[in-house]
């Protein structure tokens, strides 16, 4: 059996934490997370307005060890959103990039997270080094990402790759199928990096079994939303390549992990943000290999540094050690994120990320929406029934696979006879040759419900 390469992070974090030793040990990067951490209090308490009043009465030297970062207070999207301006560390000048992040709704005031120019390079620097996993010089990769701006996701990885000796393709976000299928087939493309729904359309489209034959695509790497594993393997089947999955967001500064060739979860950028893993509900230290809320501190950002920074994605820490050697923590797949869960009466969570992987895994569902209608537990045990409906766009023989989705669903939740009882399945279908690629959305599970009116008087 062939040996999985290590994950080139490791070498990365070794030069960048002691580029004169050349050996790394967890001990010597946990003391340089640690000293990194101290200065970033530091930091953040001599410069923002917000963080001097939040830290008040935190002094660097009160986090003598890691464990100590829970006498820390969080902060949530809120505080970008409300103090965003005082949390900047840096004169407005030094400022190189400003990223608006657009909330739901007409009135919801928008996320803006600040970089300097030092810090856009530790995002580069992270791009070159974690697509070396794999691309090699000479590779032509096409970019399916936001990137005609400068400082954007895809202008900085053209940057990164530029550095390997890699040459990006920036197409932007996927508008077209068709013209996408030609750049790949006569490009002869060895890579593409994309939005999960999208790639995962263009594998479904028209074309594939082209890109399939040709043998040039080597891999995809799925990148800015949850990956369902049945989406990973559609797209493996449908063009016959490697299939990664990249963890950031852009208050991680774009970057924060990236699969190694074990395909096991994401190895982290360990020397620019420190990641823990908290109960959702009483933010305490959750141990290695249980679920929880995944939080971070930035370790080197100067301009607008986050600490304990609650992302509200659901993972944990693998207590195995990583197939491919490295010494670097592997945080698993994303499970979900807090909003894209619900409790049903009973109790029992219902998560989108679970009906994903359960219809994407049926050949020929190309998207789907789900609501939940009906009314919310009373508190008071009573029996109220709940409705899941489920409405897809489908290619292929609609009947087949509506008795498909009807065994899976069997087999998956309902064989529980309360929720059997409590929960109602709906399935309506719309039937197309083509994906609606333009209309490729994160999708959320829609929460219709209403609390029951109490018969108290």
């Amino acid at each position: 059996m062939k040996a999985i390469e290590k994950t080139p992070m490791e070498d990365w974090i070794t030069n960048r934490i002691n580029p004169y030793s050349g050996k790394l040990s967890r001990e010597n990067l946990e003391q340089y997370q640690l000293e990194a951490l101290q200065r970033t209090i530091g930091h953040v308490k001599k410069n923002s307005a917000f963080y001097r009043t939040l830290l008040k009465d935190i002094d660097p030297g009160d986090i003598e060890n890691l464990d100590a970062i829970s006498k820390l207070p969080f902060t949530n999207a809120e505080d970008i959103r409300h103090q965003g301006s005082r949390m900047i560390c840096v004169k407005q000048s030094a400022i190189h990039r400003i990223v608006t992040l657009d909330t739901s709704g007409t009135t919801g005031i928008p996320k803006r997270i600040y970089f300097s120019k030092e810090d856009q390079e530790l995002t580069i620097d992270f791009f070159h080094y974690g697509m070396s996993t794999f691309t090699a010089p000479g590779d032509k990769v096409l970019v399916l990402l936001p990137g005609k701006t400068p400082g954007s996701i895809g202008d900085l990885l053209k940057i990164g790759l530029a550095r390997m000796g890699v040459e990006a393709l920036i197409y932007g976000i996927v508008d077209d199928t068709d013209a996408v299928m030609e750049i790949i087939l006569n490009q002869k493309i060895n890579g593409i990096v994309g939005i999960p729904q999208q790639i995962f359309a263009l594998a479904q489209s028209r074309g594939s079994e082209f890109v399939k034959a040709a043998a040039t695509l080597k891999f995809v790497l799925l990148s800015t939303d949850y990956v369902s594993p049945s989406i990973s393997e559609a797209i493996e089947k449908s063009w016959g390549c490697q299939v990664y999955e990249h963890y950031g967001m852009t208050e991680m500064g774009l970057g924060g992990g990236v699969f190694c060739k074990a395909l096991k979860g994401y190895h982290l950028r360990e020397a620019d943000l420190f990641f823990e893993i908290v109960n959702p509900e009483t933010g305490t230290p959750i141990p290695d290999g249980e679920f929880g809320e995944v939080v971070f501190s930035t370790l080197t950002r100067t301009g607008m540094p986050l600490v304990r920074y609650r992302t509200g994605d659901i993972s944990r820490f693998l207590t195995s050690p990583c197939a491919c050697g490295t010494l670097l923590k592997t945080m698993d797949r994303v499970y979900h994120r807090l909003t894209a869960a619900v409790t049903l009466g009973n109790g029992q969570s219902l998560a989108m990320p679970f009906l994903e992987d359960l219809l994407f895994s049926v050949e020929g569902i190309l998207d789907f929406e789900a609501e939940i209608t009906g009314a919310k537990a009373d508190g008071q045990n009573h029996h109220t029934q709940e409705c899941l409906t489920i409405s897809i766009t489908t290619k292929g023989e609609l009947k087949k696979i509506r008795q498909m989705i009807q065994q899976k669903i069997m087999k998956s939740f309902l064989k529980d006879s309360v929720l059997s009882d409590r929960l109602k399945i709906t399935i309506t279908q719309q039937n197309v040759k083509e994906p609606d690629i333009k209309a490729i959305r994160k999708r959320n599970l829609i929460d219709s419900r209403k609390k029951p009116v109490s018969d108290k008087v």
